[in-house]
């Protein structure tokens, strides 16, 4: 039993209610899913939140919110909740991922593996 001024565990649910100051959702039109991308437009500034400060140091090259999740040791719903809250001061932009490619047309495929067989 811990007394009353000492440290939370990392991931008590008081220490998360805190950090997200009680909010459970994003408070931004902007979706953002496991693989929505977060990049930082500039450092840390002095007295900012602590986990503001940790997402913005950790994103100056692109990361997806599942990877911030994970670098924080936090649930992807605490840091959706502190993103929202970056992304409404605009200090980190929020991209969504390179869609990938369109396959080609499944007789194309097929045309050119019948004409590589005929060589």
């Amino acid at each position: 039993m811990s007394d009353a001024g000492g440290d939370w565990e990392e991931s008590s649910p008081e220490r998360l209610y805190v950090i997200t100051g009680g909010r459970s959702g994003s408070s931004t039109p902007k979706t953002l899913d496991l693989v929505t991308l977060i990049v930082a437009r500039s450092g840390p500034k002095p007295g900012m939140q602590p986990e503001h400060a940790a997402i913005i140091g950790i994103c100056q090259a692109p990361l997806s919110v599942a990877e911030i999740s994970a670098y924080l040791s936090l649930p992807v719903s605490v840091v959706t909740v502190l993103l929202s809250d970056l992304l409404a001061e605009d200090r980190v932009l929020a991209r969504a991922p390179v869609q990938p490619a369109l396959l080609p047309d499944r007789a194309l495929i097929e045309a050119v593996i019948d004409g590589l067989q005929k060589l």
